[in-house]
């Protein structure tokens, strides 16, 4: 998540830098002006509705980051309103890794990549909170009842949305889908995936120094 100056600039100072370093301070400029918000204006909330997945980035109060998938029927993401969206949080594997950076540090990164239609990206960066479902759904009482089976969610990540802007679709391939049991709230092994990456059997070094291969 970006910091703003305090006249609302979008931009983190790093980012300027390197734009000054790299002469495209301009071509920045004319981007953060054409192309951010500071919201979600109608075309970016239709979008969001129609989204079956989204990646999210988190870190904690040591800037440990930390990214994630999430995926559900569209409409998983509710649009609250112009400057709210929110998802449910379900039990997944335990970890909770997203969950608990936001606990340490409420800055989240969102995206939303449309594969198979519009061949289109949108980044939406905010401060979240975590609500319980009875909580929340005092607050909203509309908010549709996640429809994924055999799945209930623990609680709900609410963002206040601070910058939504385009991802290009230059380099985004175009997919098509096909039909498959998606297998949702399933606990059974192998259907999930099971141990793909043979991490269970590799030994493990937590906490044991390391060198880098570059210097530095």
């Amino acid at each position: 998540m970006r910091e703003t100056s305090p006249r609302h600039v979008p931009g983190s100072e790093g980012e300027r830098r390197v734009q000054e370093i790299t002469g495209t301070s301009e071509r920045a400029d004319r981007f953060y002006r054409d192309q951010m918000l500071d919201h979600l204006n109608p075309r970016m909330r239709e979008f969001v509705t129609r989204q079956e997945m989204m990646f999210i980035a988190t870190s904690d109060q040591k800037g440990e980051c930390d990214s994630s998938f999430r995926a559900g029927p569209p409409g998983f993401v509710h649009v609250i309103d112009e400057h709210t969206l929110t998802y449910p949080e379900f039990r997944g594997n335990g970890v909770f890794a997203s969950v608990g950076n936001i606990l340490e540090n409420p800055h989240v990164g969102l995206m939303f990549l449309d594969f198979t239609h519009d061949r289109i990206g949108l980044h939406v960066n905010g401060r979240a909170t975590l609500l319980e479902d009875v909580e929340l759904r005092r607050h909203i009482p509309g908010l549709p009842a996640p429809e994924v089976p055999g799945q209930r969610a623990l609680m709900w990540t609410v963002v206040h949305v601070e910058e939504a802007y385009i991802h290009c679709r230059k380099h985004i391939p175009h997919l098509r889908k096909v039909g498959r049991d998606e297998s949702w709230g399933t606990d059974d092994t192998l259907r999930k995936g099971g141990d793909f990456f043979a991490a269970k059997e590799t030994s493990k070094h937590w906490g044991a120094p390391s060198t880098p291969a570059y210097p530095g």
